[in-house]
C-alpha cells in the first residue's frame, strides 16, 4: 500500500514538474493572428496577415464604433481576416490589440477594435489601397 501511494506521489510530482514546459509548448504552437512588415508604404510598418498580405479596417466601422458594415460586393472586394477561435489580446513583436467579433458562424479578426479585412487585389508585401475609399492599411504602434 505505501509502495502505491508513494508511486502515485511520485507520478503527481513529475507532472507538476511538467506542467511549464506544457505551457510553453501550447504558447508557441500558437498561430499568431498577424505579424508586422515592411511593405511598400513610406513609413512605419503596417500589420499583415501571416501570409504577408496587408491588414486594413474601413473608415464607416471606424464611425460606427466597429460595427460590421462591409457586406455583400463590398465583403468580396475586401475579404474578411476570419480566425478560427479567440486569439491573444497582444502579440508579441507586433505593436496592435486583438480580439474577434462574430461575423454570421465565423469569427473575425478585430485590430486596435475594428474588423480587419484583405484587398483582393494585394500581393504579399504589397498594399495597394492605403487611404483609397476610405480604407486604411493598420500601421503598426
Amino acid at each position: 500500500m505505501k509502495a502505491t501511494v508513494l508511486a502515485l506521489l511520485a507520478a503527481a510530482v513529475a507532472a507538476i514538474a511538467l506542467l511549464p514546459a506544457l505551457a510553453n509548448a501550447a504558447e508557441t504552437s500558437m498561430i499568431r493572428p498577424a505579424i508586422e512588415m515592411k511593405s511598400n508604404l513610406p513609413g512605419k510598418k503596417v500589420i499583415a496577415t501571416p501570409k504577408r498580405l496587408g491588414i486594413y479596417y474601413w473608415g464607416v466601422e471606424k464611425k460606427a464604433g466597429g460595427k460590421i458594415r462591409c457586406k455583400g460586393a463590398c465583403l468580396v472586394q475586401w475579404p474578411a481576416v476570419y480566425v478560427k477561435g479567440p486569439v491573444e489580446k497582444h502579440v508579441k513583436g507586433v505593436m496592435a490589440t486583438f480580439g474577434t467579433i462574430k461575423r454570421g458562424t465565423k469569427l473575425q479578426l478585430t485590430v486596435n477594435g475594428l474588423p480587419a479585412y484583405t484587398y483582393e487585389g494585394d500581393k504579399p508585401g504589397i498594399v495597394k489601397c492605403d487611404n483609397v475609399d476610405g480604407w486604411h492599411a493598420v500601421r503598426a504602434g
